[in-house]
């Protein structure tokens, strides 16, 4: 098992600090959780049904012309490379291990590189993993590139797969409306943007030939009912989600600038976090630790990563924090 954010409960046990008592900024999770009503008995007496409208409601959120549910897309992660014979696969690192772990475990040949150095090598794999906007490095790409790379992968049977679990505060960059195209395949996950991360659900958007496959290695129900009831509800409301996009952005915006005025300066970021990558990482992990606030250590680079505080009072317990690590 890699290793992942929200270890709340063994940094509990580390630092002798009550779990009620940390502010956890280990994960990318957006504190702004979607609204979850009141799940109705039935959703937990049934089996999930695949005609409850959840594929229509996802297609029209993500503009995918297809799409299947599955519990998360951690799900789709460790399936996608069952589906393929031996191929040569390029995952962009840094970036989230599952990735590169699940294609190795897979008996494929893998290789990790930089953003750049992967797209230019790609006519030296089969398949390109990317992460867009990738987490923890905060690399983005236009739409322009990707498509071009899909195109050299596609012409010889290859793949691209971008994970866009964080895609969702800029939704007009992502590849879904294309996903009809063989060989391109987008995972997206409800966990971050809708704050749900309990839920395990996210999305598989690609060709139907595809989907097929992924639908014959997952089995049935690959998500819960009442998660499903859930889902419909919270992809459906187009209100909340324009507000939490302004509301993600504005914070993320607010972190950075307190993090450098604590001379540390983000070395990238997105809506849900910011990463500062330092040989300082690993010291300022622990003495942050030592106050009750969890951060996300990455040890390949050295970094940090800085998920967002939830209202005033969290930003000022990180500022009083960070003030005390610095004396």
């Amino acid at each position: 098992m890699l290793e992942h954010g929200g270890r709340l409960l063994r940094a509990a046990r580390t630092y002798g600090i009550a779990p009620a008592d940390w502010l956890d900024l280990s994960t990318g999770i957006s504190p702004f959780a979607w609204p979850v009503p009141p799940i109705p008995a039935a959703t937990w007496a049934r089996l999930p049904d695949d005609e409850d409208g959840l594929v229509e409601v996802a297609q029209a959120y993500y503009g995918a012309p297809q799409l299947l549910p599955v519990a998360g897309s951690q799900a789709a992660i460790q399936t996608l490379p069952l589906l393929r014979s031996a191929s040569r696969v390029g995952v962009i690192a840094p970036g989230y291990n599952e990735h590169a772990h699940a294609w190795r475990r897979a008996g494929h040949q893998v290789i990790e590189l930089a953003a750049e150095e992967l797209l230019a090598r790609v006519d030296d794999v089969d398949v390109v993993v990317l992460i867009h906007p990738n987490n923890p490095g905060g690399d983005r790409f236009d739409l322009a590139t990707l498509l071009a790379c899909h195109a050299r992968l596609a012409a010889r049977g290859g793949w691209l797969i971008v994970d866009e679990a964080f895609m969702d505060a800029m939704p007009n960059d992502s590849l879904c409306p294309h996903t009809a195209n063989e060989g391109l395949i987008v995972l997206r996950s409800v966990g971050k943007f809708f704050g749900m991360a309990g839920a395990r659900a996210g999305f598989v958007c690609a060709n139907v030939t595809l989907l097929d496959a992924a639908r014959e290695q997952l089995g049935p129900w690959t998500v819960s009912g009442p998660a499903r009831y859930v889902l419909r509800h919270a992809l459906a409301d187009l209100a909340w989600h324009a507000q939490a996009r302004t509301r993600l952005q504005a914070c993320s915006a607010r972190l950075a600038q307190l993090l450098t005025k604590h001379d540390i300066v983000p070395t990238a970021g997105c809506a849900f976090f910011q990463w500062w990558r330092s040989e300082r990482a690993n010291d300022a992990h622990r003495a942050l630790a030592a106050q009750g606030i969890l951060t996300r250590l990455f040890d390949r680079p050295q970094s940090l990563r800085f998920g967002l505080p939830e209202n005033d009072a969290a930003f000022k317990r990180l500022d009083a924090a960070l003030a005390q690590c610095a004396r």
